[in-house]
C-alpha cells in the first residue's frame, strides 16, 4: 500500500506538532508517509523538523520530511490537512482581546471559543482557513481537512458555506478527555465507560454515561456521579496539569440540568451568564472561577514549549505514548478502511432535530474508507438544546456577519453572547465592539474597518 502525504498548516506549533505525529507514527500503515511542514516562522519550523525527524526514527518511521514557508507548495498532492494555528498569536491579540474587554468590566477566563474574545478571533482567523481552502482545491482537492482551530463551531461553519467541497471536519478533545476524567472521579477505568454524547462544541452533553459490570451488562454512572459529588469525592484534585482550573462549575450544572457537559469548567464559566458577574466576587469564589486564565496559561506554555524544544534538541530520541487525540484515528481509518468512531464537528444536516440545520454540531461519526460519517442523534432534550441555542445565536451572526461581509451583524454578535449581555448595556457592547477593532488594526478582513 502507499504511503499518504501529511501535511501540517501552523507547524511551528512544535509540541502539538509532536502529539499528533506521534500518534502517527504508531500506526503501522502511516509510518511511511510524507511528512509536510508549513508555517510562517522559520526558526520554529527547524525545530519542528528537528523534533519529527527524531521522533521518526524513534518508533521506525521510514518517511520524508519537507518543510515550507509557502502554503500552496506544502498543499501539493496533501491527503491529509492538518491545521493548527493561532492567528495574531498571545501577543498581541489575546493580549488585547483581554485588556480591552477587562476595561469594559467583561471579565473573561479563555476567550477562545464565544464572547468578545471568541467572535475578534473568528474575525481574523477565518480568512485564513478559507485561503487553505481555496489552496486545497486548486492542488489536493480530494484531500481531508482536520481542522484544529478554534473558535471551532464559527471557523468550521463559515468554510462548510464557502467551501461545501471540501471535506473536512473539527476536532476537539473535550469528548474522550471529560470522558477520561469522569472515570477518575469515579475510579474507574476509562474502559469500562460507554457513553454517547451530542450538541455543539465545547457544549456537548452525555445523554448516556454508564459502565459495564462483571456480568457484562451496562448501567447508568450518572446516580453514582452525583453521589460522589455530593460526598465531596468529585471533582478529584487534579493529579497533574493545571491546579488552578477546579472543576466545580461542570458540577454545579449537572446537578441542575441532570447531564454533564464535555468542556472545562473555566470554559464554560464564560458561556452563561451565571458565573462571572460585576461586583459579584463570591460568585467568583464559590465556582472558583480562574478569571485571566488563558494569558496565563499562554505565558506558561511559552516558557513551557521553549524547555521542551531544547530538550528534544539535545534527545537521542523522542519516544511519546499514543494521546487521546483522534488525527491519527481518522487517517488510518481513510487510508486503509479500518473503521472507527470519533466525535466530529460537523455540519447539522438533519443530525439534531432541535438545533438549527446548517449549524456545527459536534456528534459521533464513523470513519473508514468512504470518509467522515456522521451519525444522526435525533433531538436533543430540551433545557439542553436551548442553553445551546444561546450559543447558537452568536455562532449563527458572527458568520452571516463574515460570509455577507456586514459589520452590523458583528454587533449583534455580541449583543446576543450570554455574558457580554449580563455585563453591559447596549451601548457599553457597541462601544466595546468599535474599541477591539480599533486596537485589531491590521489584523481583521479590510471591511470590518469601514
Amino acid at each position: 500500500m502507499n504511503s499518504p502525504k501529511i501535511t501540517f498548516i501552523g507547524a511551528g506549533s512544535t509540541i502539538f506538532v509532536k502529539n499528533i505525529l506521534g500518534d502517527v507514527f504508531h500506526k503501522s500503515a502511516l509510518k511511511g508517509a510524507h511528512i509536510s511542514l508549513m508555517d510562517i516562522d522559520e526558526t520554529r519550523l527547524k525545530e519542528s523538523q528537528l523534533v519529527v525527524s527524531k521522533l521518526m526514527e524513534s518508533a521506525g518511521a521510514h518517511g520524508d520530511i519537507s518543510c515550507h514557508l509557502n502554503q500552496k507548495e506544502a498543499l501539493e498532492g496533501a491527503d491529509f490537512v492538518v491545521v493548527a494555528f493561532q492567528i495574531g498569536g498571545y501577543e498581541p491579540c489575546t493580549v488585547t482581546d483581554f485588556e480591552v474587554c477587562k476595561r469594559f468590566g467583561v471579565e473573561q477566563t479563555i476567550a477562545d471559543t464565544l464572547g468578545p474574545g471568541g467572535i475578534m478571533r473568528s474575525l481574523r482567523t477565518i480568512p485564513h482557513l478559507w485561503q487553505i481552502c481555496e489552496d486545497m482545491l486548486e492542488v489536493c482537492p480530494d484531500a481531508t481537512m482536520l481542522n484544529y482551530v478554534n473558535p471551532m463551531a464559527m471557523n468550521t461553519w463559515a468554510m462548510y458555506e464557502k467551501y461545501p467541497q471540501i471535506k473536512q471536519v473539527g476536532l476537539c478533545h473535550s469528548v474522550q478527555g471529560t470522558a477520561e476524567e469522569l472515570a477518575r472521579d469515579l475510579n474507574l477505568p476509562y474502559s469500562d465507560l460507554r457513553y454517547t454524547c451530542a450538541g455543539i462544541n465545547h457544549m456537548a452533553y452525555y445523554l448516556t454515561l454508564e459502565k459495564k459490570t462483571s456480568q457484562g451488562e451496562y448501567v447508568d454512572l450518572y446516580p453514582d456521579l452525583l453521589a460522589a459529588f455530593e460526598r465531596g469525592d468529585a471533582p478529584k484534585p487534579k493529579d497533574s496539569g493545571n491546579l488552578r482550573c477546579e472543576n466545580y462549575i461542570r458540577y454545579e450544572m449537572f446537578k441542575k440540568l441532570g447531564y454533564f457537559v464535555t468542556e472545562s469548567s473555566e470554559h464554560f464559566a464564560e458561556y452563561t451568564p451565571y458565573f462571572i458577574k460585576p461586583n459579584r466576587p463570591d460568585l467568583i469564589a464559590r465556582y472558583r472561577v480562574p478569571l485571566d486564565e488563558y494569558p496565563k496559561r499562554c505565558v506558561e506554555q511559552i516558557a513551557g514549549w521553549k524547555q521542551e524544544v531544547e530538550e528534544y534538541k539535545e534527545a537521542e530520541k523522542i519516544e511519546i505514548q499514543e494521546s487521546h487525540e483522534y488525527a491519527s484515528t481518522i487517517m488510518n481509518s481513510i487510508w486503509t478502511g479500518t473503521p472507527s468512531v470519533i466525535y466530529g464537528n460537523v455540519k447539522n444536516e438533519g443530525l439534531i432535530s432541535n438545533l438549527p440545520q446548517g449549524c456545527c454540531v459536534e456528534v459521533a461519526c464513523l470513519v473508514d474508507n468512504n470518509g467522515i460519517q456522521p451519525t444522526k442523534v435525533g433531538a436533543l432534550p430540551n433545557h439542553l438544546a436551548a442553553l445551546m441555542q444561546t450559543n447558537v445565536n452568536v455562532q449563527t451572526l458572527l458568520t452571516e456577519a463574515i460570509l455577507t461581509e456586514n459589520k452590523e451583524r458583528i454587533y449583534h454578535a455580541a449583543m446576543l453572547d450570554p455574558h457580554t449581555a449580563a455585563v453591559l448595556g447596549l451601548d457599553e457592547i457597541y462601544a466595546l465592539v468599535d474599541e477591539l477593532i480599533a486596537a485589531h488594526e491590521g489584523w481583521l478582513p479590510s471591511w470590518v474597518h469601514q
